[in-house]
């Protein structure tokens, strides 16, 4: 696979809800609560995580098994999607735990695992990674 225009895209967004993930839920623990900082970062997280599962949509795999390039990976998006909604529909509704432990769940499966599986030395972004970090070696 090479780097589309989708796959950089999706990298970056990906990248930046990884990096966004950790403040907007950091702005809402503790004494000191941060609701400006924790809902101008959950719109951005938000917007990163939109912008990562539409632009998978086009990314196409046909190393793994798939049908149509779309392989397992891609059941993400709809479930991602899907917890997303939920946990906006929750806030909205003034369920704050639900909403706390949906987006604290999908950062958990959606950023860091399914980051880490992307990581993998089969993966076109763990043969950059590892190329590049044994390659200092």
């Amino acid at each position: 696979m090479s780097p589309t225009p989708f796959v950089i895209l999706h990298l970056g967004a990906a990248l930046s809800a990884v990096l966004i993930g950790p403040f907007a839920l950091w702005t809402r623990l503790g004494r000191i609560v941060r609701p400006r900082w924790h809902r101008a970062l959950g719109y951005a997280w938000i917007t990163c995580m939109c912008i990562t599962l539409l632009s998978a949509l086009f990314i196409r795999s046909h190393d793994l098994p798939n049908i149509a390039g779309y392989t397992p990976l891609h059941l993400l998006v709809p479930m991602s999607g899907l917890l997303l909604y939920c946990a906006l529909a929750a806030v909205r509704r003034g369920d704050v735990v639900r909403h706390r432990r949906t987006m604290q769940r999908l950062y958990l499966g959606a950023c860091v695992v399914a980051g880490a599986f992307t990581l993998l030395p089969s993966r076109y972004l763990g043969q950059l990674v590892w190329a590049a970090w044994l390659g200092w070696l």
